[in-house]
């Protein structure tokens, strides 16, 4: 779910994604006929585990979730925008100075939802056609392959809403479709002490999905507090590859 706004076509090869999906449910279709994909942790005996996803949409950079982050050292995946990265270049000098706490992972080149058709998502400007999608998908690595240089594993598209059958059409070119299965904050607009209660409450296996890009509302607030409370009761935090 998103409110968190304030080239070309590439081939498998050169995503070089590796490995295979995790095990994703596209959930219910929407009355809109969009899918919000769901992904979980693969089950393991032990104390609660959870993965920490953290969309970066075009926005600014929130140090109250980053700093709690590094201060306690769990892991979180970043869903980092190319046009974020463009208007934060401190917040992504952050990210990559503490590259044991923070993974970049591809949020697309301009924070275009993967739909098809002329229609908006949450007030957004869809892709449109198969060619912007890719071309989107293909932007984001890009961008984050000449900071890193690495090529990211995970793809989650703007709003994580998805055209039912452009999902394979992803995985096709090697990429992992990033579902989640708790939606912290909903697009940043929920308030503080709702966010933290929604962290909390995650269950064994949930994959957590919030925002990091809204320094001004309170959910970051709920976030920090969440994670903290949920890291206070014993629970893992573990990397979004170990979902594979």
């Amino acid at each position: 779910m998103c409110d968190c706004c304030g080239g070309g076509s590439i081939s498998r090869r050169q995503f070089m994604y590796g490995g295979l999906a995790a095990p994703l449910a596209l959930g219910t279709a929407r009355k809109d006929g969009l899918v919000e994909p769901v992904l979980r942790l693969n089950p393991q005996p032990g104390p609660r585990r959870v993965a920490v996803t953290l969309d970066a949409c075009p926005g600014h950079f929130d140090p109250r979730i980053a700093n709690l982050l590094v201060e306690r050292s769990i892991p979180a995946t970043i869903f980092i925008t190319a046009v974020w990265m463009r208007m934060n270049p401190d917040g992504l000098s952050f990210f990559l100075k503490h590259r044991d706490v923070f993974t970049l992972e591809n949020h697309g080149a301009r924070h275009l939802p993967p739909v098809l058709g002329m229609q908006r998502v949450y007030g957004l400007e869809v892709a449109g056609s198969w060619p912007a999608i890719e071309a989107e998908i293909a932007g984001g690595a890009a961008a984050i392959y000449k900071v890193t240089g690495r090529h990211p594993v995970w793809y989650r598209g703007a709003a994580g809403l998805y055209t039912p059958s452009v999902v394979p059409r992803i995985e096709a070119l090697g990429a992992r479709v990033a579902g989640y299965s708790l939606v912290s904050d909903a697009g940043a607009s929920l308030p503080a002490e709702m966010v933290a209660a929604r962290i909390k409450a995650a269950q064994d296996g949930d994959v957590i999905e919030g925002h990091i890009n809204q320094p001004r509302r309170s959910s970051g607030a709920g976030i920090a507090a969440g994670l903290a409370a949920l890291q206070a009761s014993g629970a893992r935090f573990v990397r979004l590859d170990e979902a594979a």
